[in-house]
């Protein structure tokens, strides 16, 4: 079953479009799995359901989270539904077996002061002035369209040119969709593209290949790295004087849509803002309209009044 692995993500790949990302999480949760049926004597392919069950108990009993655990549970569900369609396996053990379901907890929020202070202060990070404007520009974007930090590093910069208004975005599965772009983030998008291109003008009078990403950098992919955006917004949380547990790029995408929400927007252009597929994954934010339309009642509703 290990030895099928790479065939299972390779159609993964071609027949459902998974992105790298998507891929590699695959590979990391069937590993896991892999590497428990290995360690406890286990063969894969003839394991049965309450082999698997033991494997869930066995992730539990480690602590992970209910969405890490209805993660690995999916995947295995789908390796297992390739073995059984590419014949490995005549049955599909794990198919009956219910997942722990997935927590809709919200992950603390910032604030709009808090994020205010983020914007502020990545103009103090960096080594000199070019990198200060690109964080400027890298976090506004982040915080004005919430995009996901790949598709925010990774955006080519195509998409910056002729002032626009709106943003192409390439999301998970190859859909696109298009963000709007706010004043300041169209000011900021246009300063750093001329401190860009005047770089990569530079770097082509000696001979280097001009990029074609907004975010250039030296690294294997050519852009900027999840990686190290991660890092650098906790080093601008430390100067915002925010705890930098508190501060990850999906935060700020939570924050996006947190406060467009408590500030009137509806649900499904919010769905559609972020790229979810299902507008039940973005009713995890309806949390903040709890607190809106109780204000209202309180606040309009007559006998509710001394």
């Amino acid at each position: 079953m290990r030895d099928w692995l790479g065939m299972f993500l390779e159609t993964k790949a071609a027949e459902a479009g998974a992105a790298k990302n998507t891929l590699e999480a695959y590979a990391r949760d069937l590993n896991s799995f892999l590497g428990w049926c290995g360690h406890n004597g286990h063969a894969p392919e003839r394991l049965g359901k309450p082999d698997i069950e033991a494997y869930l108990i066995a992730c539990d009993a480690e602590g992970l989270a209910k969405s890490t655990r209805a993660r690995r549970l999916s995947a295995i569900k789908q390796y297992y539904r390739f073995a059984y369609e590419e014949r490995i396996r005549e049955d599909n053990p794990a198919l009956e077996i219910s997942g722990p379901g997935r927590s809709k907890a919200l992950p603390q929020v910032l604030s709009e002061d808090e994020v205010g202070r983020l914007l502020e202060s990545a103009g103090a990070v960096g080594r000199g002035a070019h990198e200060r404007l690109r964080n400027r520009c890298l976090m506004e974007l982040l915080y004005a369209t919430g995009m996901r930090v790949t598709e925010l590093v990774s955006l080519p910069v195509a998409a910056a040119r002729g002032d626009p208004k709106y943003l192409l975005i390439m999301g998970k599965g190859g859909k696109e969709r298009i963000v709007p772009l706010s004043p300041d983030a169209r000011a900021l998008l246009q300063e750093w593209l001329v401190r860009r291109d005047a770089a990569e003008e530079g770097a082509r009078a000696k001979g280097k290949a001009v990029s074609r990403f907004l975010f250039p950098t030296q690294s294997k992919a050519g852009h900027m790295t999840r990686h190290r955006f991660y890092l650098l917004i906790k080093e601008i949380a430390v100067v915002a004087g925010i705890s930098p547990a508190k501060v990850s790029p999906h935060k700020l995408r939570h924050a996006f849509a947190t406060h467009l929400l408590a500030n009137g927007a509806d649900l499904r252009a919010i769905q559609t803002l972020l790229g979810h597929a299902d507008v039940a994954t973005t009713e995890i934010y309806t949390h903040v309209l709890e607190k809106r339309l109780a204000d209202l009642v309180l606040n309009h509703h007559p006998m509710a009044k001394d």
